[in-house]
């Protein structure tokens, strides 16, 4: 028996592996990437016996594989909020699947644990800007205010070394931020005592320093659409400015269009927090385009399709 575990490269995806292995510890195969690299079963090769646990990517974007893995014999737990589709009825497939606008994949996993390490739980749903969620789900914990601003730096550090056009664009593999986590059972601990995280921390202060001069390409009372630069600086803090601007204006839809090396943009979108829905629908409108109700993307957008998705993107908000 081989254990795999499949997870999204950001805050949600490692919070949530996170949680479980600090439940039920296992040497395991570790599959992740960036935040955009989904597609994430097609890189999975398993069998009877062997147990996969998949972990905030869309099971709709992993189906053919989903289907192929349980042919196979092998038995698979997922944990996801994103756009499903229909979930595939199969005595082997063990479907933890909400795609409400305020629920991520760790609080799912948070709720199987019974909040076992619900502090991680809040981190990434901070991480995942869902600011009320986060600190409704802390209650119980009765932290103070500044415990609290810890966990939503350490979600948003977390979110923020998953974006970029490349591995070679993070700050840490996912897969190795995952390992400087795995030794700390208390978020705080990992706070103030792991160089690593310093070190993130830095980064992400140094690259929000940069981009905070930038100004609108496109804004009117309900929308406002950013370009930022090719630049890694500005691959890797595109995802967590807009959530820092939806947090700011939350009356109003955020587009992030981040120019790609090789052409075109990487596209992040947040729909307004004081109606968060449509993200997604947007996003599945252009290829490689998905994500979430409140938050979105488009891996490629051509160049020629710029005032095409201005169109849409007025439309669907």
């Amino acid at each position: 028996m081989s254990y795999i575990d499949v997870f999204n490269g950001d805050a949600d995806g490692l919070c949530a592996l996170h949680q479980l292995r600090q439940a039920d510890p296992q040497e395991s195969q570790l599959v992740t990437g960036i935040k955009r690299d989904i597609s994430l079963l097609q890189n999975v090769q398993a069998g009877s016996g062997d147990q996969v646990t998949v972990l905030d990517i869309s099971l709709d974007k992993n189906r053919a594989d989903l289907l192929r893995l349980l042919e196979a014999g092998a038995q698979i737990r997922y944990f996801d909020h994103h756009y499903a589709g229909e979930i595939p009825p199969h005595a082997a497939l063990e479907a933890h699947i909400d795609t409400d606008a305020n629920v991520c994949s760790s609080l799912l996993v948070s709720r199987y644990l019974e909040d076992a390490y619900l502090p991680w739980a809040v981190a990434a749903a901070f991480g995942d800007n869902l600011y009320t969620a986060a600190e409704q789900a802390a209650v119980p914990l009765g932290l103070n205010d500044e415990q609290l601003d810890q966990l939503k730096l350490l979600g948003t550090c977390l979110n923020y070394n998953g974006y970029g056009s490349s591995l070679d664009d993070l700050i840490y593999h996912p897969d190795a931020l995952y390992r400087l986590l795995s030794p700390y059972a208390d978020p705080f601990a990992f706070i103030h005592e792991e160089p690593g995280y310093t070190r993130l921390k830095e980064a992400y202060q140094t690259d929000f320093d940069n981009v905070a001069a930038i100004t609108p390409d496109y804004a009117d009372d309900g929308h406002a659409l950013y370009v930022l630069p090719d630049a890694r600086w500005a691959r890797r803090v595109s995802g967590v400015y807009a959530n820092q601007l939806a947090q700011d204006y939350p009356q109003r839809a955020h587009a992030m269009l981040t120019t790609r090396p090789e052409g075109g943009y990487l596209v992040s979108v947040r729909a307004p927090l004081n109606n968060k829905r449509g993200a997604d629908e947007l996003c599945r409108q252009f290829e490689t385009g998905g994500g979430r109700q409140a938050a979105a993307g488009i891996n490629h957008l051509p160049i020629r399709d710029y005032d095409a998705f201005v169109a849409a993107f007025r439309a669907a908000f």
